[in-house]
């Protein structure tokens, strides 16, 4: 059997196993709803996720729950989504949280911090560790709450339209990049621009921006990134594991019946295990697609940023201090993040003497 039909075909009978429902009760209501996500349709992998997430939820509802999907701008701006679903001008969307650490800086957490957990550990830490209930505590002032549905895994570094060479090219240079990692690279020089993805590829063309990091060759070469970007970094240490969620407006939830309540939970679950097979399928399926991923895109030579991005000696030390922080600080989102800050104030010093080392080597 080919690895490829083998990890689609699996995921897909995941997917229906986790949304099998008990039998609609007769008479049970007819609910339509309309959700908002943060990318463009063109992000089969990631936007599709929302189209399954909906399709499994009409299956298991016998088509009496519907959601209907709209891609970034077609109701609400890409990074706008938490704030319509709080004013509930939509019952949900399909967002990543860090999008949002200007309103609440715990929220990026729920996506994945710099040199951070890996997406099982994400999982892990969201399922078994609390995540789930810190996450929600922190967006209650939105009256939302979030429901895991999605993870892509290592993320690359980045398409810049310069080569970089040492910690000095990296000041002043616009970046857009999201989240706490934005924080982290502002100390080496770097001005951080958060833009949503379908609006990254005219900004990168005009020159706006210098560089931007997304997701990876898959869905980057879906944007175009690299026809205007000659250098591609990796890897993405800001997002070890990124996280996605459906974030649905408490009302609107309450309001649900409870059978429906649990076929949302189950679609989600679904739609996370297609969205990492999909990208598995076609970023890690075969010799063709891992060279693709080595290159990044077709005509893009390979790059990559020697110690500056792929050497980090004090990485464990760091991690086991980040898990004793949280361990301590359960149900405190905001001195979490305050703890992050202090777990990664010396990435400017590490940085810069990776650089040294690279220079004598």
């Amino acid at each position: 059997m080919k690895r490829r039909t083998f990890l689609k075909g699996g995921a897909v009978a995941g997917a229906t196993t986790l949304v099998a429902a008990p039998a609609i009760a007769q008479g049970a209501p007819e609910i339509k709803w309309r959700l908002t996500s943060s990318f463009p349709k063109s992000l089969d992998t990631i936007y599709g996720t929302a189209q399954t997430f909906a399709k499994y939820v009409a299956e298991a509802t016998d088509n009496k729950f519907q959601i209907q999907t709209f891609a970034a701008g077609e109701l609400v701006p890409g990074l706008q989504a938490l704030d319509a679903v709080s004013v509930a001008s939509v019952e949900m969307a399909q967002t990543p949280l860090y999008f949002y650490i200007g309103k609440e800086p715990a929220l990026a957490y729920a996506t994945g911090a710099p040199f951070g957990m890996n997406h099982r550990h994400q999982e892990s830490w969201w399922y078994f560790g609390g995540g789930a209930d810190l996450t929600n505590e922190a967006l209650k002032p939105f009256k939302t709450h979030a429901i895991l549905c999605g993870n892509s895994g290592t993320q690359m570094g980045g398409w810049f339209r310069k080569e970089i060479k040492t910690v000095d090219d990296l000041k002043g240079l616009k970046f857009r990049i999201a989240g706490m990692g934005g924080h982290v690279l502002a100390r080496l020089g770097i001005v951080p621009q958060q833009l949503a993805g379908g609006d990254v590829y005219a900004a990168l063309e005009k020159g706006s921006i210098d560089a931007a990091e997304f997701v990876g060759p898959y869905d980057d070469e879906k944007l175009g990134f690299q026809k205007v970007a000659k250098y591609y970094y990796f890897p993405g240490w800001w997002e070890g594991g990124a996280m996605l969620h459906m974030i649905v407006n408490d009302e609107k939830w309450a309001s649900l019946p409870k059978q429906y309540q649990g076929d949302r939970q189950s679609g989600c679950l679904g739609g996370r295990r297609l969205d990492a097979g999909e990208i598995r399928q076609r970023e890690s399926g075969g010799p063709e697609a891992a060279d693709r991923q080595r290159r990044g895109a077709e005509g893009v030579p390979a790059a990559g940023a020697g110690g500056l991005l792929q050497r980090d000696p004090g990485a464990s030390e760091r991690a086991r201090r980040q898990e004793r922080f949280v361990q301590a600080h359960q149900g405190e989102p905001r001195r979490l993040y305050e703890g992050a800050a202090v777990l990664h104030a010396d990435r400017g010093k590490l940085l810069r003497q990776l650089s040294a080392q690279q220079d004598a080597e």
